[in-house]
């Protein structure tokens, strides 16, 4: 038996990367998982994955959460289909722009809000009636280092991932007359994003890892599931309303992360 036997957990931005890596450990724990992405072959892959290597029962949905109905269909898909939710994991992010904050344009602090503060806002109101019911449930938050540090040239990710930490207190103190508890994850993992960004700028990314000061970037299966499996499980029924930083000691005197502007590489 797992820490989460037939636990439902609805994990958005499943497809790859953290939310991927949280959807593969929840499942090795038992959990029935909604598997979630913006591209339907990334999360059915990512689903198939899950089913065959963990056994357990896997929905995956293709939705863009920045879209309300798309959001909140996401939580009404796993209560139709298992009856219930006891874990909402809102991770889903994915484009942004790396500019400088005076080339910000109003579309893109528009589109951030709607994909780190309204999404994670949508699923949580739609998760609240089913989890007040069964008199408990979980909810976790992807946030990030970047808001926490204000990190360079990425400012509309910064404030919708600081928007979505204090909504996820507010939930926290709110909700917790419910048994519903609600946490903030703020990852350093290595993603395909970061893979990414490590072959355009090899030594800005082999930077980051030296000056983590465990030497390294995070494993989303290994080191950041296990966090999320935790928050999600009766072995944190007390916690709630925290900010967990899971990367590797890099919040204590913040690792300097600035990526070269789209400016900057345009003149290059």
């Amino acid at each position: 038996m797992g820490r989460l036997q037939d636990h439902v957990a609805v994990i958005t931005g499943s497809g790859a990367g953290i939310g991927r890596g949280i959807a593969r450990r929840m499942a090795a724990e038992g959990a029935r998982v909604l598997v979630n992405d913006i591209r339907k072959d990334a999360a059915e892959q990512a689903a198939a994955e899950i089913a065959r290597d963990f056994g357990t029962d896997v929905l995956a949905v293709e939705a863009d959460v920045t879209d309300k109905e798309q959001a909140t269909g996401l939580v009404k898909a796993a209560v139709e289909h298992w009856g219930r939710i006891d874990t909402l994991v809102n991770n889903a992010w994915g484009g942004g722009r790396v500019n400088r904050l005076e080339n910000k344009t109003d579309e893109q602090f528009e589109f951030g809000l709607h994909m780190g503060l309204w999404a994670g806002w949508w699923t949580m109101r739609e998760a609240f009636p089913h989890m007040r019911e069964a008199g408990r449930g979980s909810i976790v938050n992807i946030c990030s280092l970047n808001g926490v540090n204000a990190h360079m040239y990425t400012a509309e990710y910064n404030v919708a991932k600081e928007a979505l930490r204090a909504l996820t207190r507010t939930a926290a103190r709110e909700w917790a007359q419910h048994q519903i508890r609600a946490n903030v994850i703020c990852p350093g993992a290595k993603t395909e994003a970061f893979e990414a960004y490590a072959r355009a700028n090899p030594a800005a990314a082999a930077d980051a890892e030296a000056r983590n000061p465990m030497g390294r970037m995070g494993d989303p299966e290994g080191d950041i599931g296990g966090v999320a499996v935790f928050l999600a499980s009766d072995d944190a029924r007390y916690v709630t309303g925290n900010t967990l930083f899971v990367g590797g000691g890099s919040h204590i005197n913040g690792v300097v992360w600035a990526p070269m502007p789209e400016e900057d590489r345009v003149k290059s």
